[in-house]
């Protein structure tokens, strides 16, 4: 009999087999699907999402052959893709151009639209809302592409508008609204919603050329009340007279006229380097090229692998227990003469058979779902896709690696079958085997040997050390499991029966619980280490972002002298449409001379003030004293933090204008501000505020309790009556302040280094102006409570605005959320085939504990305890094994941080390593607690007695 006779038996076989154990069968080959469904899906996500240079273009200029716009600069040179650019001799002019005639620069015969955007305020369901308006034709063909309709109707005259679904969201309107440009009092109809495929977020309002700026111009001409528009530079879609698109030839014509081109058959077809005149200027810019960095490829392969880990790792015991229970039949074979060869390749075909049907229909499925689910994904991701991007080289790749998964899974269970006897396999006996001592030795050694290597990757900065440390570290871990499941039968001699016999049987079972807590330890310690990755680098990222604003707070604010008398009115809207919790500070400011906000325009036109600070030690910030170099080459990441965060130096490095366009943070205001502001409650500052003492924040800027404030009070010629009152050259005064001085957790108080009375301000000469009030609020403003407030306020007369704290960026929990639902799913997943598994390998067992009176319930209890066992010890060891990779690559950030720190002493060297404990409470706590109880509810508590064979 020929091989391939053979295995054309032993298929057919497993085939046959495959079908009669229909549930252990579709096990498997669900646990085949899954990780290929995943990959296939990821890939053609990513292939998709990644905009080619051609959708890159499309979202620029749409279906036009080419966009055209005034450099500003007279002739000029560029490069092919419009990025670079320079004028013709080098040189930028000294003053500015008047506008080109772009119609002159177009090729003959070429069909052109103009757009121009402005900035602009306009009413909404809730308020008014700052927004931009375009003029754009977006009804014409060439702005498909950029612009797409999605509801509704193109305007349709100067009355009309159409909106971003974002801008509509945002203000509460819809197709059909109608919205007023507050500046110009013009009405305007929003007859349809629009997309930007390249940016789903935007918000944004679209009129037909003349339809807005025009008429605003025209009034702001008649009317000096209303500010004049402040459009952008005017640009123009282009499409050529013939189908050969705008050539070379014609973006060097453009030059000529001083246009920049974007040109569509220029960019799919750029000119040879010796046809480009700025390469002779400049030949440096032929040099710039695109890096593409081998992380995501690193992090794809690794995914994959640890995917196809976690497949051989469930699917094997599967495997195993099919072996087990068709033992008659494989020694059946063996007595009508097959050999061991054979008996292996029936266990082998059952793999390439499942394996195959697996690899299929996870790709088909991934496929399917992708295509399903592609506008959550595109909404998600922020920008629709050009297209799904098949590849069926990749997509052939993944599904045999699913075929491959399924023979490897099977692999194991072949070896074992084919050493068993026919006399074994045929009376049902199992043999016993001890347990190999030599595996967790070696384990153990690989362990350590891998949180070594992990380790120095991540002091000396290799992060190809720390993932090769990693996976070696979990290979040990993986080598060990059999031992520390051993170990667990131990611990239930004094638990009850369910956990006690849950417990030995896993013990008992190794090679079928060892492979699913290998499993679930893999997924979780995949999610543990890029959750503690994640959530370390947030903490970082919040402790270098510096806020504008005590965090709970807003500020209203008053920009000149004519708003200060609608302070009044904006602060009933502020009080009554936003979350304000307790009282206001209102806040003044103060100034010497001429008033700066006024006469910024003369040199030496307005006063100055400034607040000095003392040299020596305690006033001067070491780290940008001289020696700061040498200074920081000596101190460690905790002593430069510690040193970073004392009052000397947090004034350098957190100084922020948020109450005064000057760098002296002198903020005129009361007790109140201190309790809603600086949330400094003590009685003692509060009564020297009520005493005309001021409050410093600060303590490096005080010695022996007192602070030095220099002012230069000069007036400007045009401050006429600034100059009668104090006529002459200008004075300069220098005034020592008793001050009352806070603790130095304050000195980081945003905006603000010293609280002065207003009567001592009035005391030392200087001028006050109210300025606004801080509030305290539960949350800051949403889109609705800021537009309410802009309408009161614009109906009150404007020149007023609220401020709040944006907050640090990336504070999006989405991917930790994917992690920890990955995780828990692989987990419940692993467990329940655990379970099951040990139902069917233990059928007998379970009968026989009915036949002997145990109670019903005990049944339910053991399944539950099984599946507990098995998730609770792989999220254990998951969370630890996951923790020296994330740890490891905190070190390689440490190292660059720290030499970074040493050439720029300001800069924070802070690289902090913080647990996900949210992540870690939920992995080892909630989901093997729920993984238990739907083993439990799932399992029936009684059975059909049958007596026993043998």
């Amino acid at each position: 009999m020929s091989v391939f006779t053979g295995w054309r038996a032993a298929l057919r076989i497993a085939r046959r087999d495959a079908l009669r154990a229909k549930g252990r069968s579709a096990l498997v080959v669900a646990m085949i699907a899954l990780p290929v469904l995943g990959v296939t899906a990821a890939d053609i996500t990513y292939r998709s999402a990644d905009q080619s240079p051609a959708e890159q273009l499309t979202a620029r200029i749409g279906s036009a052959d080419a966009m055209y716009g005034d450099a500003g600069m007279g002739p000029i040179q560029q490069m092919p893709d419009g990025d670079m650019y320079d004028t013709e001799d080098g040189e930028t002019p000294d003053e500015d151009l008047p506008p080109i005639d772009m119609r002159a620069a177009l090729p003959k015969g070429a069909r052109a639209i103009s757009e121009q955007s402005v900035s602009a305020t306009v009413t909404t369901s809730y308020g008014i809302a700052s927004t931009g308006i375009t003029e754009l034709k977006v009804s014409d063909p060439m702005t498909r592409g950029r612009i797409d309709l999605v509801d509704g109707a193109y305007p349709r005259g100067t009355g009309d508008m159409v909106a971003t679904e974002a801008f509509l969201k945002s203000a509460g309107l819809r197709v059909g609204s109608g919205v007023t440009v507050t500046t110009s009092g013009r009405k305007y109809t929003i007859t349809g919603a629009v997309e930007l495929p390249a940016d789903l977020e935007a918000k944004q309002l679209y009129a037909d050329p003349g339809a807005v700026i025009a008429p605003w111009q025209a009034l702001a001409d008649h009317d000096k009340k209303v500010p004049a528009p402040r459009p952008d530079t005017a640009q123009w879609l282009v499409d050529a007279a013939g189908p050969d698109g705008i050539g070379w030839k014609d973006v060097l014509a453009a030059n000529k006229a001083g246009a920049l081109v974007t040109s569509r058959q220029v960019s799919e077809n750029p000119p040879p380097h010796s046809e480009i005149p700025l390469l002779r200027t400049n030949p440096q810019y032929a040099n710039s090229r695109t890096y593409e960095s081998g992380e995501t490829s690193a992090a794809l392969i690794t995914v994959v692998v640890m995917a196809l880990l976690e497949v051989v790792l469930l699917a094997g015991p599967a495997f195993a227990v099919g072996a087990r229970r068709s033992r008659r039949q494989l020694g059946l074979l063996g007595t009508c003469g097959g050999d061991r060869s054979q008996v292996r390749a029936v266990v082998l075909g059952g793999g390439l058979v499942l394996g195959g049907v697996g690899a299929v229909a996870g790709v088909a499925v991934g496929l399917l779902l992708t295509v399903v689910f592609r506008p959550m994904i595109e909404n998600w991701a922020g920008h629709r896709f050009g297209g799904l991007e098949l590849r069926p080289a990749e997509l052939l790749v993944i599904a045999v690696l699913g075929l491959i998964t399924g023979l490897l899974a099977a692999f194991a269970p072949a070896i074992v079958a084919g050493r068993q006897s026919v006399l074994e396999s045929l009376t049902g006996r199992r043999g016993v085997r001890r347990s190999s001592r030599v595996l967790p030795v070696t384990g153990a050694c690989v362990l350590a040997l891998g949180v070594l290597v992990a380790v120095y990757g991540g002091t000396s900065g290799s992060s190809a050390l720390v993932a090769g440390g990693s996976v070696v570290a979990e290979l040990g871990v993986l080598a060990c499991i059999p031992v520390i499941v051993g170990l667990l039968g131990r611990l239930g001699r004094r638990l009850p029966l369910s956990p006690r016999m849950a417990l030995r049987d896993a013990a008992r079972n190794r090679g079928r619980t060892a492979p699913a807590v290998a499993a679930v330890m893999a997924a979780v310690a995949g999610s543990v280490a890029i959750a503690t990755y994640m959530s370390s680098s947030l903490a970082e990222s919040d402790y270098d972002y510096m806020p504008m604003l005590t965090e709970g707070t807003i500020v209203l604010s008053a920009g000149d002298a004519e708003s200060v008398g609608r302070l009044p009115a904006a602060r009933a809207a502020v009080e009554h449409n936003m979350a304000v919790t307790g009282g206001r500070a209102d806040i003044s400011r103060a100034w010497a001379g001429s008033d700066c906000n006024v006469y910024y325009d003369e040199d030496n036109g307005c006063g100055t003030m400034e607040l000095v600070k003392p040299a020596g030690k305690g006033h001067t910030c070491p780290l940008e004293a001289e020696g700061a170099k040498e200074l920081a080459a000596r101190l460690s990441a905790d002593e430069h933090r510690a040193m970073m965060r004392t009052p000397a130096c947090v004034d350098v490095h957190n100084s922020t204008g948020t109450f005064n366009s000057d760098a002296n943070n002198i903020v005129v205001g009361d007790a109140a501000l201190l309790d809603t502001y600086v949330k400094l409650d003590d009685p003692a500052a509060a009564a020297a505020l009520k005493a005309g003492t001021p409050v410093l924040l600060n303590e490096a800027y005080a010695k022996n309790g007192e602070v030095t404030l220099k002012a230069v009070h000069t007036y400007s010629p045009k401050d006429k009556e600034g100059r009668k009152l104090h006529p002459g050259p200008a004075r300069k005064t220098t005034d020592r302040l008793k001050v009352y001085v806070a603790k130095a957790e304050y000195a980081t108080t945003p905006g603000i280094r010293m609280i002065l009375p207003q009567r001592t301000a009035e005391r030392l000469g200087l001028h006050t102006q109210p300025q606004g009030s801080v509030y305290a609020v539960a949350h800051q403003p949403t889109d609705a409570e800021d537009q309410r407030v802009s309408a009161a306020i614009d109906q009150a007369g404007g020149g007023l605005w609220v401020q709040g704290n944006s907050g640090p960026n990336d504070r999006d929990s989405t991917i930790l959320l994917i992690l920890t639902l990955f995780a828990g799913v692989v987990t419940v997943g692993a467990a329940a085939i655990t379970t099951g598994l040990a139902k069917a390998d233990a059928e007998a067992d379970l009968t026989t504990l009915s036949a002997v009176g145990a109670p019903p319930r005990v049944r339910r209890t053991l399944s539950g305890f099984q599946c507990l066992v098995v998730a609770l010890t792989g999220v254990l060891l998951g969370t630890a094994a996951g923790l020296v990779p994330a740890v490891a690559l905190r070190l390689v950030d440490l190292r660059e941080a720290m030499a970074y720190m040493r050439t720029e002493p300001m800069e924070s060297a802070y690289t902090p390593i913080v647990l996900p404990w949210a992540t870690i409470g939920l992995l080892a706590v909630a989901v093997p607690l729920l993984a238990g109880v739907l083993a439990a509810a799932f399992t029936r508590s009684r059975v059909a007695l049958a007596r026993r064979a043998g």
